[in-house]
């Protein structure tokens, strides 16, 4: 049997300070402490210099000098649809024609939710968007068949310049509809290796979670043409670019918001039920993006006419990942680098915009709230993956085709923004992400982590529309803040987990969330605290609009740790929290959050795991 002490990963995502083993290395046969390993992690890494933006009202106090906007030599073209006077080529001006006849589901024009006034507050974009589901005699949206042509159609196999892409085969839905991706580059070649020695950084573009929010999809359509052989070409000097348009087939077909099981799979990013969802996942551990941008679709009455006579006013709602222990240089990324000039960007287009809010079902509940804080959407789980991860929402939900090309020129002004911002800063988001890789992995057995948080509460205006004039309606609302966490239980950090022999489909999910995970090859002992349970009832996963659909029942727990030493038997698992991702590890494993795989039985007993609360002596086993 090969063995290896816990911090062994491959040479390309190794945490800095934690050894390799070499080629060839003969066995360990003697016990190998993680002291050595964890000092050399938590030693101290310096601070880069925080290259912030221009604007002095967003530099925070003692910030440095801020960096160019743009680095030397990159090409940042101007928005789509900023010359409209100018023909379009390629996706904007010509569909995509099918070599056979496709049957479409026939979705019938629906009766307008709201009075012509409120429709004449969304005319039609300058530029005219073509994609199969935009024709204008069409009733459907683009079919997963037409969807797949239409990718198939941007792959060159012996291409003609720099740009390269690549078809993504990244799975099947439960019903067995391809889940089909684009990768567009100008590295050396298409592997992930490749890229990664490209210098580019990598942005994961996903759209239609949810099955009836088409936008973002037919969005995403347009995108890949122009980064292929369009206007957003040329970014590809600076960034490669992932595309998966449909993330939920099954649901996109039956016009419904979840997966054919019943999941609504933006709410399953840590727990990784469904094959959808743990496709997404590879992704984002085969291309390790910088940025990640999610891009859906809201309700635009229902819950808001009920609750205050009003309609959604805003063209698009924005929102960056806001959930405990999302790093601070991360959020400042956020903040400074892509909100502001996406803002600018949807502005200049004359769409309107905020951040993302909403409300819940309980029409006596008049809270509104920004996008939730729980580690369980693709938001905040990429953002626990160390990236800049993004949420674009345009209005869409409950209207049909209602103003679907202003809706696709949302989100096409929004995603094509990220893009632009990501090639302006690639170096120094590099560099960023470097040091928050060091700095999580320097905070294992070290200082306090963040078990649970909540949002604020606070109060703002908030402008609406009037449903029969059309005009703005501000209103004072009771505001939940993603934007200011509140910690509501905190814990010390442990050195790592341990978990039980029989705890292997939890092992499994870690490893899928990228995180190392290493079995015990000998006998041995820890200092833990293990879980004494206070307190336990039945519930369910809730969000901020209500219950979770899909949602089994969950095990709600109050525990208390209490210090002791536990034997570590041969074939039980460590997850050192010496390791970047480690905070997805925090999210999984503590048992007492409604997201936990403790609540969500993918742990069977609170005994199947312990905090692990000094460096083990412990063996393990050679992975690959």
């Amino acid at each position: 049997m090969n063995k290896q002490p816990l911090s062994h990963q491959p040479p390309a995502a190794a945490a800095p300070g934690l050894p390799v083993s070499a080629a060839g290395r003969a066995p360990w046969k003697a016990a190998t402490l993680l002291a050595a390993a964890l000092l050399a992690a938590c030693s101290s890494t310096p601070l880069p210099p925080w290259p912030s933006s221009s604007s002095s009202a967003a530099r925070t106090a003692g910030a440095p000098a801020p960096l160019p906007r743009s680095q030397p030599g990159t090409v940042v073209p101007a928005p789509l649809g900023q010359t409209p006077q100018q023909p379009r080529t390629g996706a904007v001006t010509r569909p995509l024609a099918p070599p056979t006849p496709l049957v479409v589901q026939d979705e019938a024009p629906m009766a307008p939710p709201y009075s012509a006034a409120v429709a004449a507050r969304f005319p039609d974009p300058p530029v005219a968007y073509s994609t199969p589901g935009l024709g204008a005699d069409r009733r459907a949206f683009t079919t997963n068949a037409e969807l797949g042509q239409w990718l198939r159609s941007l792959t060159d196999p012996a291409p003609k310049g720099p740009t390269r892409t690549k078809l993504l085969n990244l799975g099947m839905s439960q019903r067995g509809e391809p889940l089909l991706g684009l990768l567009a580059t100008r590295a050396g070649g298409t592997e992930p290796a490749q890229l990664d020695t490209s210098g580019r950084p990598t942005v994961v573009l996903i759209g239609q979670q949810h099955g009836d929010e088409p936008a973002g999809s037919e969005a995403l359509l347009v995108i890949s043409r122009e980064l292929v052989q369009g206007l957003l070409e040329p970014l590809l000097d600076r960034i490669n670019v992932v595309i998966v348009p449909r993330a939920n087939p099954d649901g996109a077909s039956a016009g419904t918001r979840v997966t054919a099981n019943g999941v609504d799979m933006n709410r399953d990013h840590l727990l990784l039920h469904t094959p959808e969802a743990r496709a997404l996942a590879q992704v984002v551990n085969d291309y390790r993006p910088i940025l990640v941008v999610d891009a859906h679709e809201y309700t635009v009455v229902g819950r808001y006419l009920q609750k205050f006579n009003a309609i959604q006013r805003y063209d698009a709602l924005l929102q960056y990942a806001t959930t405990a222990n999302y790093p601070e240089f991360l959020t400042k990324a956020s903040q400074e680098w892509y909100h502001p000039p996406m803002v600018a960007a949807l502005k200049a287009q004359g769409l309107t915009s905020d951040w993302y809010y909403t409300t819940s079902t309980n029409l006596e509940d008049k809270r509104i709230s920004m996008g939730g804080t729980q580690p369980d959407t693709g938001r905040n789980v990429n953002g626990l993956k160390n990236t800049v991860s993004l949420l674009i929402e345009t209005r869409g939900v409950g209207i049909g085709r209602m103003h679907i090309q202003r809706r696709v020129h949302a989100q096409v002004t929004a995603i094509a923004s990220a893009l632009r911002s990501t090639a302006e800063r690639a170096s120094s988001l590099e560099q960023v992400r470097s040091f928050v890789a060091r700095d999580i992995s320097a905070q294992a057995c070290r200082d306090q982590v963040v078990v649970e948080a909540e949002a604020t509460p606070t109060q703002r205006e908030l402008d609406f529309l009037d449903p029969q004039t059309g005009a703005d309606r501000p209103l004072r609302v009771e505001w939940n803040s993603s934007l200011a966490l509140r910690p509501t239980k905190t814990r010390a950090r442990p050195c790592g987990y341990w978990l039980s022999a029989q705890s292997t489909t939890a092992v499994e999910r870690l490893r899928l969330l990228g995180l190392q995970v290493m079995r015990v090859a000998e006998p041995g002992s820890a200092l833990a605290d293990i879980y004494r349970e206070t307190a336990r009832e039945a519930g369910s996963r809730q969000d901020v609009i209500g219950t979770i659909a899909g949602g089994t029942g969950i095990v709600r727990v109050e525990v208390s740790p209490v210090r002791s030493a536990i034997d570590v038997p041969a074939g039980s698992f460590y997850v050192p929290l010496n390791q970047p991702r480690a905070n997805l590890a925090v999210a999984a494993l503590e048992p007492d959050t409604q997201n936990s795989y403790f609540a969500n039985h993918l742990l069977e007993a609170l005994g199947d795991t312990a905090r692990i609360m000094a460096p083990p002596s412990l063996v393990f086993e050679e992975t690959d």
